[in-house]
This record gives C-alpha cells, sequence and structure tokens, in this order.
C-alpha cells in the first residue's frame, strides 16, 4: 500500500508560469482524495499519471476560485470517464449554490455517481476502516473548513513476546481481533505481546489566519499541509486577508507537535522559495516548499512522533 501527498498546483488567487491553481492529491493506500481542484486540475492530475477511476473524495476548504474552479472539469471528467464507485464532495454548506454552479457548469452527458456531503458543523465527515476525515472551522474571509485525514490507532505485534507466549500463526490474528486468547491453559492478552500504534495522520490547512481550528487539525500529525501565502515581511496584509506567513506556518507545527511541514499557496509575487523555507524552518525543523509536481511520501510509522 501507498500513501503519499502528490502536490498538483501551489499557487494563490492566480496560477503563474510556473505554478497551477491549488490542486493536492492524497493517495491512502486504495482510496484517492482530492483537495481544493483549482482551475486546470485535470491537466495536472494527467501530467501526474492520476486517473478519476482512483479518486473516491473531494474536499473543498472554500469557494474561493484557486480553490475549486477545476471542479467542474472533474466531475465532467469522472462522467465520461465512468467512474464505477460513488465520489463524495465534501464542501462547506454555505456555498451550495456555487457547488450547483460548478457542478452544472456547461452541457454534458453526465453518468457521474457524485455524493454532494455538504457540512453544516465540524466534525468526522468520512468514516471508513481505514481512515477517518474531520471538519474543522477555520479563520479566513469566508466559510472555510481545514481537513483531517487520520487512520485509526493500531498495535505492533512483537515478535519475542509472541514467541513466548507462544502465539503463532493463525493465532495472531485470533488474538489482535479478540485482544485475549486462551491457549494450553493461560490466557494471553494483547497488550502482553504489543504497542500501541499510533495512526498515521495528514492536516489540511489552507487559507486562515492562525487560529485554534488549526491547531487541533495539526495536534501531532505526521504530515501538516498548510498555507504560506505570505512572508513576514506582509504579516499585516495576512492577516487582513485571512491568510498565514511562512513564519506563522513554522509556529504552527512546532506548537501542534507535527513531524512535516509542507509549505504551499504561494502568492505571485514570490518567485524564490528559500526565504519560506528560512522563516518556517527557524521554528519548525522537518519542512518542504513544494512546487507542482512534488510527490511527499508520508512519514514512517517507526519514526515516531512528535509531541505536541
Amino acid at each position: 500500500m501507498i500513501r503519499e501527498l502528490i502536490v498538483l498546483g501551489t499557487s494563490s488567487q492566480v496560477p503563474t508560469r510556473h505554478r497551477n491553481h491549488n490542486g493536492y492529491f492524497l493517495r491512502w493506500d486504495d482510496r484517492g482524495l482530492l483537495f481544493d481542484p483549482g482551475e486546470g486540475t485535470q491537466r495536472q492530475m494527467l501530467h501526474a499519471g492520476l486517473r478519476t477511476s482512483g479518486l473516491h473524495h473531494v474536499l473543498i476548504t472554500h469557494f474561493h476560485g484557486d480553490h475549486c474552479l477545476g471542479l467542474a472539469g472533474i466531475i465532467q471528467r469522472i462522467s465520461l470517464d465512468g467512474v464505477p464507485h460513488p465520489v463524495s464532495v465534501h464542501y462547506p454548506m454555505s456555498g451550495e449554490q456555487f457547488f450547483q454552479r460548478l457542478r452544472h457548469a456547461s452541457i454534458f452527458l453526465n453518468r457521474s455517481n457524485l455524493a454532494p456531503q455538504p457540512i453544516e458543523q465540524p466534525g468526522p465527515i468520512v468514516c471508513e476502516p481505514r481512515l477517518t476525515v474531520l471538519a474543522q472551522r477555520l479563520d479566513h474571509a469566508v466559510d472555510t473548513y481545514g481537513y483531517r485525514v487520520q487512520e485509526p490507532d493500531g498495535r505492533r505485534m512483537l515478535p519475542d513476546r509472541l514467541a513466548e507466549a507462544g502465539v503463532f500463526g493463525v493465532d495472531i490474528g485470533r488474538l489482535q481481533r479478540a485482544g485475549e486468547l486462551r491457549l494450553g491453559g493461560r490466557l494471553v492478552r494483547l497488550d502482553e505481546v504489543s504497542l500501541p500504534r499510533p495512526g498515521q495522520s495528514m492536516a489540511f490547512v489552507m487559507d486562515t489566519r492562525p487560529c485554534a481550528g488549526a491547531d487541533e487539525l495539526a495536534r501531532g500529525v505526521d504530515l501538516l499541509v498548510c498555507e504560506s501565502t505570505y512572508l513576514s515581511t506582509e504579516t499585516e496584509e495576512a492577516l487582513d486577508r485571512g491568510h498565514m506567513t511562512a513564519e506563522q506556518a513554522g509556529q504552527l507545527a512546532a506548537r501542534a507537535g507535527a513531524r512535516l511541514l509542507v509549505l504551499t499557496h504561494f502568492s505571485q509575487r514570490y518567485q524564490e522559495l528559500e526565504p519560506f523555507l528560512e522563516e518556517a524552518r527557524a521554528h519548525h525543523p522537518d519542512v518542504v516548499a513544494v512546487r507542482d509536481g512534488d510527490v511527499i511520501a508520508m512519514p514512517s510509522r517507526s519514526a515516531g512522533r512528535r509531541a505536541p
């Protein structure tokens, strides 16, 4: 199974010669989650070798154009390709009219199995065996939600202790499912032969001022994808427009105990990304400033987790 973030676009507000509108595809085992498909996302998916048949959830943070204008094309491509399974679309309920306009933006033969899921309040919006998605309000100029993808916590089996307890083969699975197993007159409990294993997690924090919702989404995550529209020289402008600086993104990652910080959503006024890295790294050591086409692997579980 593969878990990775495929970056389709990194520009805020308008595309540039080198940056497409926003777009982020999270491959999570056999599930595909597309975040904020801005204009041109369909073409960026082709460049990345992504097919709509691998798409299961589309998540819109808010209805500013750089975060949603590509949705019309994605929906029509889902229909054209005859994707057989349902594709859910999650978005703020207050933007229902904009979702409907994008869904019916032009004439096409609609064969899509689309499942609109407007969000009315924070909380779980996707509950599947291998992942849960939670939505949390952010602080932008319009109604905006951020998202957290969370794997259920599990247990890491310890081979030496299993052998000492005489648990082998199919009995290991039975013990994992039941929590305890009686062997030869002895009761073996799961916590005797395993350790807690926190589930992997990813947070998507886009278009927001620093706020409690961003802190909650980012707390202890393995991968934090965070907007960094401005540098700290424009802190006041960022506040006025409902955005964050690279410095504030670094502070968020440090405060939350996130493991890897991914900076994106750069204003078109900036050509170089090194200043963004410098600002964020002053507060958090593990930072990447992504470019269109980058692929970021989920940090492995074995590396441990930073304490918030």
